[in-house]
């Protein structure tokens, strides 16, 4: 299934020569698209005022570098050579690379931002998850890797993503509070909370 998957999108990619310069555009310089959804979501927890949201955003970020760097001694261990090393006359969009190619490393992080953001606010994940998708997809068309390296990809960033969250909010959650109190507030919170009342605890959007 892994290898007729990659023929049928390298079949496609040979039928829809103008869309070349959008996907290799997106494949190779789409990080800068999680990165402006990550500080979208930033933006969001810094109006909301809620510590939670502001948690949340922090942890989806250092979820997305953990995920990253998670991924590389797996790359390292299973050693797999790219489409375009083994499979002689297919179309190649992708510039040649001496990486390796499974799990993505773009596809670790489009999953890692995009599960991240989730806890942030369920449009701005809905978002990042379309993103995520479309980089995975982007990167078999392109013919940098198999489509089993970008399903592995996805899974493993939103997996390290989720563990970073769920055992780390606490402590991010208290560490922002105290961050709170000092002149680095504005940077988390857009407009200041009365004494008397703790940080909002918005419902997700």
């Amino acid at each position: 299934m892994n290898g007729w998957g990659f023929e049928q999108v390298n079949q496609f990619a040979r039928a829809t020569s103008w869309l070349h310069g959008v996907i290799l555009g997106y494949a190779t310089y789409g990080l800068a698209v999680f990165v402006s959804l990550l500080l979208a979501g930033w933006w969001i927890a810094r109006r909301s005022g809620s510590i939670t949201r502001m948690s949340a955003v922090v942890c989806a970020g250092a979820g997305t570098l953990l995920a990253v760097a998670v991924n590389q001694p797996i790359v390292a261990a299973v050693h797999e050579a790219r489409p375009y090393t083994t499979h002689p006359g297919i179309l190649v969009l992708a510039q040649p690379s001496t990486d390796f190619s499974f799990p993505s490393d773009h596809a670790v992080m489009a999953g890692a931002v995009a599960a991240g953001l989730w806890f942030v606010s369920r449009r701005l994940g809905l978002v990042a998850t379309v993103a995520a998708l479309v980089m995975a997809f982007a990167r078999v068309y392109i013919a940098a890797h198999f489509p089993q390296d970008v399903v592995a990809g996805l899974v493993l960033g939103a997996v390290v993503a989720s563990v970073v969250y769920f055992v780390g909010r606490g402590t991010v959650a208290r560490l922002i509070a105290a961050l709170m109190r000092t002149h680095l507030r504005p940077l988390l919170q857009a407009t200041p909370q009365p004494e008397s009342s703790p940080a909002r605890q918005d419902s997700l959007v």
